[in-house]
């Protein structure tokens, strides 16, 4: 026996009959040899893992544009705490943990630089359609791997289209907004709980607000640090999670739940919407928008980014070069863009 059907065995002993079992996906976009050591979704993680686009999210902003802080949170920094989340959920639910850390691990490939200014201004300058979660499915079928894609199961796919929320319900009623699996699910949740906690946290790192300002009720429900907030959220959805009709809901308590939505409109009205993160946002509009504009009206400096960032050898037959600007743009990290603007748009003295 191979040491993946041992692991596939120890699965169907392990996982609840509500978890999603590797040996049972749904399959590849483009069948080929299973690994003889490594599950389906482990195989996955490893691929998200060793691809360009996650390594750029280090460089990528969560809320403060290009951060000089070491300690400040990134868009990577962010998905590994989503990750981290979604695995003590799936785990204490004996639920598929290779499955949410490969969805958490990917969920935000396809963030744009300068976070959701970069994909506001993507929405005005490329289309009104443009959404990072279909940027990240498109990065893992399409963009990685020099145009071949990693092509991942239909369980990790699903989950990082269905994870992005927006200002919607934490957890949809809406079966259509809903992932295939329970993983899935998970990942969505865990993906409010890890920004509601640490963007509080970098907020209060760079003086956009103090503690004193935090609601009364969210510290008495939640707590005061960024531990007990998380242990609480986590606490409540397991323990709320219940059966019905051999069916798992994932559920919250009204008074937890309510909290959080009320820690989020704090976060909207505080910080995300804020000033001083306004300001920054607009700045990077005007330089997504000008590089965007720059690069369809000049092939040489297109073919040479793509090339710099192992993009040349996309397939775009059949695609308008409006669509190959908007990947290299959402592809690109927050210093990048900038030294790009820079070389681009700034004088260079002469003398």
């Amino acid at each position: 026996m191979k040491i993946r059907e041992e692991f596939e065995k120890r699965e169907r002993g392990f996982i609840s009959p509500f978890g999603c079992i590797s040996a049972e996906s749904r399959g590849r976009m483009k069948e080929e040899e299973s690994c003889p050591i490594r599950t389906a979704f482990q195989v996955d993680r490893d691929r998200i893992v060793y691809s360009n686009a996650f390594r750029r999210l280090k460089y990528k902003t969560q809320v403060f544009l290009s951060p000089l802080g070491d300690q400040y949170r990134t868009r990577l920094t962010h998905t590994l705490e989503v990750a981290e989340i979604a695995r003590t959920i799936a785990r204490a639910m004996r639920l598929n943990e290779d499955l949410v850390e490969a969805i958490a691990l990917a969920h935000d490939l396809g963030h744009t630089p300068f976070g959701h200014g970069g994909e506001t201004a993507l929405k005005e300058i490329y289309s009104l359609e443009f959404a990072h979660k279909e940027q990240s499915l498109r990065v893992v079928d399409v963009l990685e791997n020099n145009g071949q894609g990693l092509n991942l199961t239909y369980e990790v796919r699903d989950g990082i289209v269905k994870h992005s929320k927006g200002y919607g319900k934490i957890i949809p009623e809406d079966p259509d907004e809903q992932a295939f699996t329970i993983e899935g699910n998970i990942v969505r949740i865990a993906d409010i709980m890890a920004y509601l906690n640490h963007d509080l946290d970098d907020a209060i790192r760079s003086g956009v607000i103090s503690p004193e300002q935090i609601p009364d009720s969210c510290v008495k429900i939640l707590g005061r640090t960024h531990s007990e907030r998380a242990n609480t959220m986590i606490r409540d959805l397991v323990y709320s999670t219940y059966v019905k009709d051999e069916k798992l809901f994932l559920h919250m308590s009204d008074v937890v739940y309510s909290t959080m939505t009320e820690l989020r409109q704090f976060l909207y009205d505080n910080v995300y919407r804020s000033l001083e993160v306004h300001n920054e946002f607009v700045k990077a509009k005007k330089i997504l928008s000008e590089l965007y504009t720059r690069f369809l009206g000049d092939d040489t400096l297109l073919k040479r980014e793509l090339e710099n960032i192992e993009m040349s050898g996309c397939s775009y037959h059949g695609q308008s070069k409006e669509r190959v600007v908007c990947d290299l743009i959402a592809s690109l990290t927050d210093r990048h863009a900038l030294t790009l603007y820079e070389k681009i748009f700034f004088p260079s003295p002469q003398f």
